[in-house]
């Protein structure tokens, strides 16, 4: 009698598993743990009397705990040949999907920079921030222009040609180091590769380091007016998706000692790769447009 179970397609139908619903309470708790924490500190009470950064931790926890399990068992699925080269071509699909949305993720932030900074004194009303209640002029917190005059709250812009174009120069070397370790692994090359993913881990860790100290010496800060708030918002989300590009590529780095990876087979590198070509072309607008285009005329006269 024929095997009615066997497997006569290129498709992999997973097995049951428990983590989409466990991380799906854990993202839950995660999301409103730091509601409740952003709310205590307005004097809202906790959640069933939990506060919130204890929610908020266990939440976070149990999200990484999950993220580490079920990783896990696609790379064992790897390993034991499920993914074929049709199920490899939609995990590709997946990620250019993936990348895509986080693309127009940052459309948004640019969207918010170039209003504030091509209508800076428009008819436009924003939330007055220094009230409950009430609306005020753009105009009122912008002085009419962009970058906003020096005030309590902003002194000057960063001059773009010093840590910023430093900073630049990091994340470009970090993308040719990438694609050294790319081309190092298609020629089953695994010294370079792992030189290739360490050098790169490491300019990933330099840049954040570099982008600490930056904030840390800010001549303006987050509240009180719109370029601080688009600035941050802007360059702080592309810091964390850094850091999560820091930690994917350092675990594919891993894999590598293990011997993971074929030249056949590396999709989970590739993910990776793409990841960080994305953070580098993000920061490159991200540098052009508000580091260099919106510096104004007295950048870095505040450092």
């Amino acid at each position: 009698m024929a095997d009615t179970h066997a497997k006569n397609h290129d498709y992999h139908l997973v097995d049951p598993s428990p983590w989409p619903l466990v991380a799906s309470l854990s993202a839950l708790a995660t999301a409103i743990g730091a509601i409740v924490w952003m709310r205590s500190l307005g004097g809202a009470a906790g959640l069933f009397g939990m506060k919130g950064p204890w929610l908020f931790a266990i939440g976070f926890i149990s999200l990484c705990y999950v993220a580490y399990r079920w990783w896990s068992d696609v790379i064992a699925e790897a390993h034991k040949g499920d993914h074929t080269p049709v199920v490899q071509l939609h995990l590709r699909y997946g990620m250019i999907m993936f990348i895509a949305s986080e693309v127009m993720f940052f459309v948004a932030w640019f969207w918010a920079y170039f209003d504030a900074a091509l209508f800076p004194g428009g008819i436009a009303q924003v939330p007055n921030i220094s009230e409950a209640v009430g609306l005020v002029e753009r105009n009122a917190l912008t002085g009419g222009h962009w970058p906003p005059q020096p005030s309590d709250n902003f002194h000057s812009t960063f001059n773009p040609w010093g840590l910023p174009l430093v900073n630049t120069l990091i994340l470009l070397l970090s993308g040719c180091t990438v694609t050294w370790a790319h081309h190092a692994l298609l020629e089953n090359n695994r010294k370079h590769l792992i030189w290739g993913l360490a050098l790169t881990v490491i300019l990933g860790v330099a840049f954040t380091a570099c982008q600490a100290f930056e904030y840390g010496h800010a001549a303006f800060n987050f509240a009180g007016h719109i370029y601080g708030s688009t600035f941050f918002m802007a360059t702080g989300f592309h810091g964390a998706h850094v850091i999560i590009g820091t930690i994917f590529l350092f675990v594919c780095l891993i894999r590598a000692l293990k011997g993971h990876f074929t030249p056949k087979q590396h999709f989970g590198f590739e993910a990776a790769a793409w990841y960080w070509h994305f953070v580098d072309v993000v920061w490159l607008f991200l540098f052009a447009s508000i580091y260099v285009w919106g510096a104004g005329a007295n950048a870095g006269a505040g450092h």
